[in-house]
């Protein structure tokens, strides 16, 4: 008698099987009836749980190699032996194995992962903001001499890296579905477009909310880091490390531990909504950027779908509808004649060959593989010599010097460009100000101003006294509040002098900074 080592499991071979779908149905199956508390199943009982339509032979050779994987484990099945020969038939029950429980459990999690549809959670960053308020409470507790609450305090950082988690990781879910449903959208039109609606409406409503409770979660980050978070930081770790192993080491070491890994999801989390120096942006900031790119996006795939359908040139569109007519092509002539129309490859017109060339051409043809020097001379008809050059007389048009133009262009564009920044500079405001506190305005910030209200204006419905509102490009954020029974405000201007009723307003910049080089 041999004895011979047990085949390694590979739970995961049946997904590699040509049979994988009988296999997954089969180990569904047996998920289904763990859940029900159910260990052992015969055959005829999985061939009535999966319901396929899958006969009884199938089943059992899809169980016993199941079997051979590692993913089930099989026992005989002496429960309904009557007779010696029912002895002897192979008959077995069978219950997922610890090696196949596990497998089901990862395929569980990554199609929960794959599948799993980010969100852009605006209510996370209100939580978030809640529990820095608290916990800024309790830091001022701490800095006045009381100790902090160990359970109150742990509490409040685990719900805030609990949320803080879900926040990042649903950002990033819904970013690359939006770069997935960008690319696909020309698989259907009409859906894309009746998204496309909702879902800048609902992007833009995140940029206003990340542009203003990310400030006042950063605000609220460097209260509490400078009344003091260490105090904090410290109390969680040491609770945390409350059910160590005794012994004066561990408990030091274990809460060394735990006091690192507090401060570096402390760090986490204040550096995703404050930025650092001008080399450094927070994550906040960057994906403000990349939902108004994805918005771009968007509108510039809609605009693709828009000239499509208005009959305008695709070159992309041709090629394909070109590539259709040469597969349709009834023979080669017909195909030549197709690729000399579409591409233009006529015959020079004024060069002609001579009766005599042809004559000897059909006498010794010349075979298609002699090279050019080797082959005989072509004697044409020069028909320019019989009708006159068409040659220009005199010297040639001496090449115009441009740079100077170019430059004063550049020059002129880098003003214009350092102007628009200067007005925007100057229009973005530190919280909400009054109209009649704006002061004085230029020429270019008046210009700039004047858009700013008409698109907050156009946004604001009859019966709303508020409106918020951001640009065509997506760079600036303004809110426009109606202040009733004020006096009419006067706005003096370069250009003359704006009168109207007075409002409060607030105007914050969303486009990234630039990093010079």
């Amino acid at each position: 008698m041999s004895t011979g080592t047990a085949p390694a499991a590979q739970p995961f071979a049946h997904l590699q099987a040509q049979n994988v779908r009988l296999y997954r149905d089969v180990l569904n199956a047996f998920v289904r009836a763990k859940r029900r508390f159910t260990v052992h199943l015969r055959p005829e009982d999985v061939l009535a749980e999966i319901g396929t339509g899958a006969s009884l032979e199938s089943v059992s050779a899809a169980l016993a190699q199941l079997a051979e994987w590692g993913n089930l484990r099989a026992d005989p099945d002496t429960g309904r032996v009557t007779t010696v020969e029912d002895f002897h038939r192979a008959r077995y029950l069978y219950q997922l194995s610890a090696h196949g429980h596990a497998a089901e459990q990862a395929i569980a999690t990554y199609e929960e992962a794959i599948g799993r549809r980010g969100a852009l959670q605006s209510v996370a960053l209100s939580d978030i903001a809640d529990q820095l308020r608290a916990l800024l409470g309790i830091a001022a507790e701490a800095a006045a001499g009381s100790s902090p609450d160990p359970a109150k305090t742990h509490l409040l950082m685990m719900s805030l890296v609990d949320r803080f988690t879900g926040l990042a990781d649903n950002a990033q879910a819904f970013m690359a579905s939006l770069r997935r449903a960008v690319d696909f959208a020309d698989a259907d039109v009409a859906a894309f477009l009746a998204y496309k609606e909702q879902l800048i409406a609902y992007i833009e409503r995140f940029i206003a909310d990340l542009a203003n409770r990310g400030a006042e979660i950063a605000n609220l980050a460097h209260k509490i880091e400078a009344t003091g978070v260490h105090p904090l930081l410290d109390t969680v770790a040491r609770r945390e490390a409350a059910d160590a192993a005794p012994g004066d080491d561990a408990d030091d070491q274990v809460v060394r531990q735990a006091r690192a890994a507090w401060q570096q999801r402390w760090n986490g989390l204040r550096d995703w909504f404050v930025s650092g120096d001008s080399s450094r942006q927070s994550q906040a900031r960057l994906l403000r950027t990349a939902a108004i790119n994805a918005i771009r996006q968007l509108l510039g795939a809609v605009a693709a779908i828009n000239e499509r359908r208005a009959g305008r040139s695709d070159r992309s569109a041709d090629f394909r509808c070109l590539a259709l007519w040469f597969a349709q092509a009834p023979d080669d002539e017909s195909a030549h004649r197709l690729w000399h129309t579409a591409f233009g490859l006529s015959p020079v017109r004024h060069l002609t060959v001579t009766a005599e060339t042809l004559a000897a051409v059909e006498q010794r043809p010349v075979p298609a593989a002699t090279p050019w020097a080797q082959a005989p001379r072509l004697e044409i008809s020069p028909r320019l010599r019989k009708t006159g050059s068409y040659e220009r007389r005199g010297s040639p048009a001496r090449v115009l010097d441009r740079s100077e133009q170019r430059r004063l262009l550049a020059e002129r564009a880098e003003r214009e460009t350092a102007q628009t920044a200067r007005a925007r500079s100057s229009l973005v405001t530190s919280g909400p100000v009054m109209l009649s506190r704006l002061g004085e305005l230029d020429t270019a910030e008046f210009r700039l101003f004047l858009q700013l209200l008409g698109d907050a204006l156009a946004a604001r419905r009859p019966d709303v006294s508020e409106v918020t509102t951001t640009t065509s490009d997506g760079t600036l954020w303004i809110r426009l509040v109606r202040v009733d029974g004020a006096p009419p405000v006067r706005i003096v201007t370069a250009d003359g002098v704006l009168t109207g009723p007075e409002h409060l307003v607030e105007i914050i910049d969303l486009a990234p900074v630039e990093v010079a080089g």
